[in-house]
């Protein structure tokens, strides 16, 4: 893992980084963690693509990280393939630890102007939106990851939220969320994610954080974030705590600030040596930042 940035700076740029962002005197670290409802969690995308299923849930345990995003084409093998006594069986051996499937991580999009493509990404979500019900977890995670030159922006954002609006209706009746990460060319700055929800009709239909530099473009951090929160779901995606620059103790003020009861997942990045004790060490720098 990248090192530059070490635990112990970690912790002094996070109690340095605002006057309001310490601990408050006299509370301590646990008695801060059982205020809050935050948990933490990790996407299969790079730390564990490689991970069969068996693998994926024992090194959760290990590391006490107890919810999982699956990625479609990583080893663990959890596809629309699978026969019904396959997904029993997934759903069994998730029932039968600590460990939340919280549901998939598709890559399923829906600005494209060729009606097949949009055809196709629309089906292909219906599908692992009954995979999700099948393995019992809790929703899906979709893109809306484009805007096309060729096409006015008002016209791909309304196609965008009108396909979300589809999905979600038809998840509605298998009880699954709709997760919008917040991603792609333009759309992942959050004005446009702001336009495309402003036309979302369905209440399961929910946006995921997603922790972009773009987060960062005027009017700021805060500002943005606040544009977009009544949408917020269940799920963010963050990148390793001590990596980069971006501001997670501001952050995460903002998400103590409204009471957030979500998941933060992690999405890694880097290639660590060993990836359970590095599981091991976000999990303490993400029960620093919930306690700040």
């Amino acid at each position: 893992m990248d090192k530059d940035l070490s635990r112990r700076r970690f912790i002094k740029s996070t109690l340095l980084s605002g006057a309001g962002l310490a601990v408050l005197p006299g509370l301590s670290l646990n008695a801060a963690q059982r205020e809050s409802k935050m948990r933490f969690g990790l996407v299969t995308y790079e730390w564990a693509k490689d991970w069969d299923l068996p693998t994926l849930i024992s090194n959760c345990e290990k590391t006490g990280v107890l919810g999982v995003e699956l990625r479609t084409q990583h080893a663990h093998g959890v596809e629309t393939s699978l026969t019904k006594a396959q997904r029993e069986e997934v759903k069994k051996r998730f029932a039968d630890s600590p460990v939340t499937c919280l549901g998939y991580g598709s890559n399923y999009e829906y600005h494209s102007p060729d009606p097949e493509k949009l055809k196709q990404n629309i089906e292909g979500t219906k599908a692992y939106i009954q995979l999700c019900h099948d393995i019992g977890a809790t929703g899906i995670k979709v893109k809306p990851n484009f805007l096309p030159p060729e096409v006015p922006k008002e016209k791909t954002i309304a196609q965008i939220a009108s396909s979300f609006n589809e999905v979600g209706k038809y998840a509605r009746d298998y009880d699954q969320l709709i997760r919008v990460e917040v991603h792609g060319q333009h759309t992942q700055e959050l004005p446009v994610m702001k336009a495309i929800f402003d036309q979302v009709t369905e209440p399961n239909v929910k946006i995921c954080w997603n922790c972009n530099e773009e987060d960062l473009l005027p009017p700021g951090l805060e500002a943005n974030f606040h544009s977009v929160k009544k949408w917020f779901g269940d799920t963010v995606h963050v990148r390793e705590f001590n990596v980069g620059n971006y501001p997670y103790p501001e952050l995460f003020r903002l998400f103590n600030g409204m009471n957030y009861e979500g998941w933060i997942l992690l999405e890694a990045r880097t290639k660590p040596a060993d990836r359970v004790i590095a599981l091991k060490e976000q999990l303490g720098l993400f029960q620093e930042l919930v306690a700040q």
